[in-house]
């Protein structure tokens, strides 16, 4: 469905993609998403480390599987939180392959790996607790499109260095 037509139809949704980008180029992506109701649901930060409980440790566990899910991707930054996680996708340029295979039909969107990421998270913690169905995440995402070295050095320290700043975070509900 055009992005305009969707508009149309929920005048009040904000929409935080860039209409005229293709979200399946390559690209290098900042990625950010939170939980339902921003609950802490994966841990908590002690001492400026996150301790992960099993609900982030099963999250921690699906975002590593990604690129066994989608190959092409490269996903190794990434930083968990209580309630949201932090996180840059690669897309590649594969523009460069060798060999006879036949050039992809169909390239995975971002929008596309994070939806399977919050999916398959969310059912593995709602196995671990016995509660199918129940939501986990919020329902969209926050990306940005990094177009720059220097940004994507910055993104990556802001990324690692994250749960040191846990208690000025906008996102800890205990932030005044």
């Amino acid at each position: 469905m055009n992005d305009y037509i969707v508009r149309d139809i929920f005048p009040n949704r904000k929409y935080v993609r860039l209409p005229e980008h293709d979200y399946s180029s390559a690209g290098v992506y900042f990625v950010t998403i939170c939980t339902l109701n921003k609950q802490c649901l994966f841990g908590e930060i002690k001492n400026a480390t996150m301790r992960p409980n099993q609900f982030g440790i099963i999250v921690q566990q699906y975002w590593n599987d990604i690129p066994k899910h989608y190959f092409e991707i490269n996903n190794e930054i990434f930083s968990l939180m209580p309630n949201h996680v932090h996180g840059i996708v690669i897309i590649p340029n594969d523009d460069g392959r060798s060999g006879l295979k036949p050039d992809p039909t169909n390239r995975h969107t971002l929008p596309e790996i994070i939806r399977a990421f919050k999916t398959f998270s969310a059912k593995g913690i709602n196995e671990a607790r016995h509660s199918p169905g129940t939501p986990i995440w919020q329902r969209s995402f926050y990306e940005h499109v990094i177009r720059t070295e220097k940004e994507y050095r910055e993104i990556g320290e802001y990324i690692c260095y994250n749960p040191q700043k846990w208690d000025s975070d906008a996102e800890n509900p205990n932030t005044g």
